[in-house]
């Protein structure tokens, strides 16, 4: 499943994004390379709750830090301009590495135009200081955001990591109800934007090494198994695709801590996507699982409780479930995992130090 495909790297993704081979390491083990600090600021995300307080490493902005707007209904005429929530996920990856460089990437872009955007504008975040984006997988609540950021980005030249099948027009198709065909990205609309595709199906490496897109996911737990009412168009005829196999995420090693890893929706499965990590790094300990989980809904619900109990049983430091993980799922780590978990909200920013 993962060992086919290559990555095309463009004029500007040559050399920030290295294609993995992964026959050239033993036991498939590929050298991750430590770094000293990520940090994880959360853009988009279905939760704000802007009187969140601090939780270990996640440190969110008070009301009173976040800019101002007009609002002639109120004696002063202003009022707190904090960020919107909404269904998507969007993230900024700042990774410091031995010596001092940080580097930046942006992993998804949100269900709107301008809603990642106007909540970068909002958190101080300079579009032109990204340097990579990487997108989990092709739905559209995780890579809309594309259009605005490209409006506020005022160049051309940014590397775009995808998997092949991100192109993939898809709908999802619920018995007894008519099909919905979700909106699909437009390759011609990116690149006269003026991104640099790259796509890869293997693991491709971010940064001299530092951060690792997996690519195409092994899927080897028995429970997580896909959704099943999703289907693509393929070769002129809608046909089954449960296992969404461009869904990826990105993974830093945190120096004497352990394995970092982010996931968009989780599509091939948050035990599967952090199994996954451990394998190619052969990095065991798991210091932080973060992300959009897809346990929400009838179809997932029921295997929230083998999720929690085998994703416990990688004894994660931290976990946050965000996006399209579910209140029901997010309760279950919450009670399973009382010292790892810490609910996500906009604007909160994560700070993982080597220890």
């Amino acid at each position: 499943m993962c060992d086919g495909g290559s990555a095309s790297p463009s004029a500007a993704g040559a050399g920030l994004v290295v294609p993995v081979d992964l026959g050239a390491y033993t036991g498939e083990r590929i050298p991750l390379e430590p770094v000293e600090r990520v940090t994880i600021t959360t853009i988009v995300d279905n939760v704000c709750d802007l009187l969140a307080g601090d939780s270990g490493p996640a440190h969110r902005r008070p009301l009173a830090r976040w800019p101002w707007r007009e609002a002639p209904t109120t004696l002063d005429g202003r009022v707190p301009d904090g960020p919107k929530a909404e269904h998507g996920f969007s993230a900024l990856v700042e990774v410091t590495r031995a010596g001092g460089s940080v580097h930046r990437l942006l992993f998804d872009t949100g269900v709107t135009p301008d809603g990642m955007v106007e909540n970068m504008r909002r958190m101080d975040i300079a579009p032109g200081d990204v340097e990579v984006v990487v997108c989990s997988h092709g739905h559209f609540d995780h890579t809309t955001g594309l259009d605005g950021f490209a409006r506020a980005l005022g160049r051309g030249g940014l590397p775009v990591v995808i998997h092949p099948l991100f192109w993939s027009k898809r709908r999802i198709a619920l018995p007894g109800r008519e099909p919905w065909e979700l909106p699909t990205t437009s390759r011609k609309a990116l690149e006269q934007a003026g991104f640099e595709i790259v796509e890869a199906e293997k693991p491709s490496f971010l940064f001299g090494g530092s951060v690792l897109v997996t690519g195409e996911v092994a899927r080897t737990t028995e429970f997580e198994t896909g959704m099943a009412p999703h289907q693509a168009w393929r070769n002129g005829a809608w046909e089954p695709d449960p296992s969404i196999l461009d869904d990826q995420a990105v993974v830093m090693h945190v120096r004497g801590r352990g394995l970092v890893v982010l996931t968009g929706c989780g599509h091939s499965g948050v035990v599967n996507l952090t199994r996954y990590a451990r394998h190619l790094t052969g990095v065991e300990a798991v210091h932080a699982v973060m992300g959009g989980f897809h346990l929400t809904g009838p179809g997932f619900e029921p295997i929230i409780p083998a999720t929690v109990e085998a994703l416990a049983q990688l004894a994660p430091d931290v976990v946050v479930p965000a996006h399209c993980t579910g209140w029901k799922a997010a309760t279950a780590f919450a009670a399973r995992l009382p010292e790892a978990f810490i609910q996500n909200t906009v604007g909160t920013t994560f700070d993982l130090v080597a220890a």
